[in-house]
C-alpha cells in the first residue's frame, strides 16, 4: 500500500497532466502545498520506483507511466465516489465535499469503495461533473467544451466545473448555476471580456456576467443554437 504523500502526488500528477498535458514542478508545488525542492525530490523516487509509476526529466516535467496511471485512476476513483456520497446521501453541498473527500480517501478499503458503487448505483460522474472511473480504470466519453469556446445564440447545458475553489463553488450557486444548468450565450466580447449568459432555457432568465477565468473551467455540452436575428 503507498502512502498517503504519493497517492496525493499520482493524482495531482494525473489531473494536471489531463489539464496540461503533463506536469510541471511549480504546478505541482502549488497545488500540494509544498515547495518546487520537496517536489523534484519526490518525482526523483517516484521514477526510481520499479515498476515505475512516474516518468521524469528534469526541467521537462513528470507525466505517469502506464503503471501510474492505473494507480492514479484507482484513487481518483475513490475520491470521486466519497464526494457522490457526500453530496447525494449525506447533504454536503458541492463546494464543500472536495475537502472532506480528501481527508477520507487514504482511509477506505477497496470493499468500502465498491460498497459506495453500489449504493450509489455506479455514478459515471461526482457533484462537479468530474468523470468517475469504472471498477477497471475506464472513463466514460464526454463532449464538453469550455463555455468561455461558446459563441452567441446557444444555448448549452453545464456538464463539469473543474475548481474547486469553495467561494467559486459557492458563488456559482448563489446566482443560479450548478449541474445540469442551462445557459445561453448573449455576448462574447473580444479580448478574453466577460461573457454575457441567460441563465435557463427561456428569455425571461435572468443575466449575468461571468469572467474568463470562471467559463474556462465551465465545461458545457451544447444543446440548440438560435441563429443571431437579421434586421
Amino acid at each position: 500500500m503507498r502512502s498517503e504523500a504519493v497517492e496525493d502526488y499520482l493524482k495531482a500528477i494525473y489531473e494536471l497532466q489531463e489539464r496540461d498535458g503533463k506536469a510541471k514542478t511549480m504546478s505541482l508545488a502549488e497545488r500540494l502545498g509544498v515547495t518546487a525542492g520537496s517536489v523534484s525530490d519526490m518525482l526523483k523516487r517516484l521514477a526510481k520506483e520499479q515498476p515505475p509509476i512516474v516518468e521524469y526529466r528534469l526541467h521537462q516535467g513528470v507525466t505517469l507511466t502506464p503503471t501510474g496511471r492505473i494507480t492514479a485512476l484507482e484513487i481518483i476513483r475513490r475520491h470521486r465516489l466519497l464526494e457522490t456520497f457526500l453530496h447525494d446521501v449525506l447533504g454536503f453541498a458541492w463546494e464543500e465535499v472536495h475537502t472532506e473527500a480528501d481527508r477520507l480517501e487514504h482511509h477506505i478499503s477497496h470493499r468500502m469503495t465498491e460498497a459506495i458503487a453500489n449504493l450509489l448505483n455506479h455514478p459515471d460522474k461526482d457533484p462537479h461533473g468530474d468523470p468517475i472511473p469504472d471498477i477497471n480504470g475506464r472513463l466514460p466519453e464526454n463532449y464538453w467544451v469550455p463555455l468561455s469556446s461558446i459563441e452567441p445564440g446557444h444555448h448549452v447545458r453545464i456538464s463539469r466545473v473543474q475548481s474547486r475553489d469553495e467561494e467559486l463553488l459557492k458563488y456559482l450557486t448563489d446566482i443560479g448555476i450548478g449541474m445540469e444548468t442551462v445557459v445561453m450565450v448573449l455576448e462574447k466580447p473580444p479580448f478574453d471580456g466577460p461573457l454575457s449568459l441567460r441563465i435557463g432555457p427561456t428569455e425571461t432568465g435572468p443575466v449575468i456576467r461571468l469572467g474568463r477565468q470562471i467559463t474556462d473551467a465551465m465545461m458545457v455540452e451544447v444543446i440548440s443554437t438560435n441563429p443571431p436575428k437579421e434586421d
